[in-house]
């Protein structure tokens, strides 16, 4: 295409310039043929959830439901929170904790108490502890619920080794529940996070990271975050980041105290002293 501009110059006259354009036709790009459900097109139809079009959507205003199942955490208001109605599996689950020892294996009880078979062939009820700030107290596990011949107890010398191992654990898919303690990473290794999650998604293993709750400031692909914090009689638990609506005000959960606390004790049968005569001193003694 040509076109004509009238360009002045020094001299005061005009002349004519021309000027070149080109136009291109870049050729229609394929239309993508998406398989569509005959209920979609009807505008009779009622309204579809999001789930029933991608278990990965959600309404922000509801919680996710999914197609993954949710294992009751035993308590029902807590389960009423978290999206599934319980504690989902083939995740990154993090826990956010002040300190370790605020209640958070108590928390935990009622899942780790019953043991699951993930499937046929598997063992039954494997726990397996990686990282753990303290040695397996078996009198302590046993009051809870969880004989030590359930658990197992890992630890590596590094933090890229420790999410080694749980990458096994995680891919091996033989084991109920995998609790990790990890502290803060390095900006380097936030990339191992992403890797842990993924691999949790190719089985059913419930896994729990327990990280400093300074992390809480830090970006993670995990689909649920809770921070922990003690208080009276319990926990209150922050729902920090959860498939579903923004909660602003933290859930008081009342715990009961570990079993291998309560103290046992029987009155002493002891006589009752007499009591002491009101009368002078002894002159030795008042001298």
């Amino acid at each position: 295409m040509q076109l004509h501009f009238p360009a002045p110059t020094k001299s005061g006259f005009v002349t004519h310039q021309n000027k070149y354009c080109i136009f291109i036709q870049l050729p229609p790009f394929p239309r993508l043929s998406l398989p569509l459900h005959p209920t979609m097109l009807s505008p009779s139809s009622p309204a579809r959830t999001p789930e029933t079009i991608h278990p990965a959507l959600w309404l922000a205003s509801q919680l996710a439901r999914g197609n993954g199942r949710g294992v009751s955490s035993g308590f029902e208001a807590l389960d009423a929170e978290l999206p599934g109605r319980g504690w989902p599996t083939g995740v990154l689950i993090e826990l956010l904790l002040p300190q370790d020892g605020v209640g958070e294996l108590r928390l935990l009880r009622p899942l780790l108490a019953q043991p699951q078979r993930l499937r046929p062939g598997a063992p039954s009820g494997r726990i397996a502890l990686l990282q753990a700030p303290h040695a397996i107290n078996a009198p302590g596990w046993a009051a809870m619920g969880v004989p030590a011949t359930r658990l197992l107890q890992l630890q590596a010398d590094t933090p890229v080794d420790a999410c080694w191992a749980a990458e096994q654990v995680l891919r091996a898919d033989s084991c109920q529940a995998l609790l990790m303690w990890q502290a803060r990473l390095r900006k380097g290794d936030h990339d191992l996070l992403r890797r842990l999650h993924v691999a949790a998604q190719a089985g059913q293993t419930l896994f729990f990271m327990l990280r400093p709750l300074a992390c809480a400031r830090e970006a993670s692909p995990a689909p649920l975050r809770l921070t922990l914090r003690p208080a009276p009689g319990g926990l209150d638990i922050g729902f920090l980041k959860r498939r579903g609506p923004l909660r602003e005000h933290s859930l008081f959960l009342p715990l009961t105290p570990s079993p291998n606390l309560q103290r046992h004790v029987s009155p002493v049968d002891r006589r009752t002293p007499a009591t002491a005569a009101a009368g002078s001193l002894p002159s030795e003694l008042a001298g």
